[in-house]
């Protein structure tokens, strides 16, 4: 398997080169990584998915995220379509940008760059990052994220947590 290269950031999220995923990750790097939140058309569900148990950030976790870290020479907006065409099989449909985030947990550091898509058509997992998934409404996400023993990968909780809090407009 290659060692891609990735986008290396300083702390406050300038761009300052690149380095092999694996020397991000085991020296803990400033990154950047793009996460979609994939909603349905009428806004009420989002699509939530069980991570593989060889993902090399929480494996076999549960996310509502599409995404990754960016490659070296990749820009968020790009990064977040081709994750989300990777992991669930969506593309052709705008991605959204919602907010940036930083999630500081050492050793991961990175900055996040958080995108909506709305969709109602089919979803096809990548065996190799995605096991099951299906769209859950609202309540039960919420109901869901407040037992904090469910296993949900602890980025993508921070970032649901906040556009819950911030994002999520009252019609919905």
């Amino acid at each position: 398997m290659i060692d891609e290269l990735v986008a290396i950031f300083d702390a406050r999220g300038n761009r300052t080169g690149s380095r092999p995923r694996s020397v991000m990750r085991a020296q803990g790097l400033w990154h950047a990584s793009t996460a979609v939140l994939v909603r349905s058309g009428d806004g009420t569900r989002v699509y939530v998915h069980k991570r593989s148990d060889t993902k090399d950030f929480a494996p076999g976790m549960y996310d509502c995220w599409a995404g990754g870290v960016l490659g070296a020479d990749e820009d968020p907006a790009s990064c977040a379509e081709r994750e989300l065409a990777e992991e669930l099989g969506i593309s052709g449909v705008p991605v959204e940008p919602l907010f940036t985030a930083t999630y500081l947990q050492p050793p991961v550091r990175a900055h996040m760059f958080a995108f909506e898509a709305r969709w109602d058509g089919p979803v096809v997992w990548q065996p190799e990052e995605v096991v099951a998934g299906d769209w859950m409404g609202l309540p039960e996400l919420r109901q869901r994220l407040a037992d904090p023993t469910w296993p949900f990968v602890p980025d993508g909780r921070q970032l649901i947590t906040h556009w819950l809090t911030h994002h999520l407009s009252t019609d919905v």
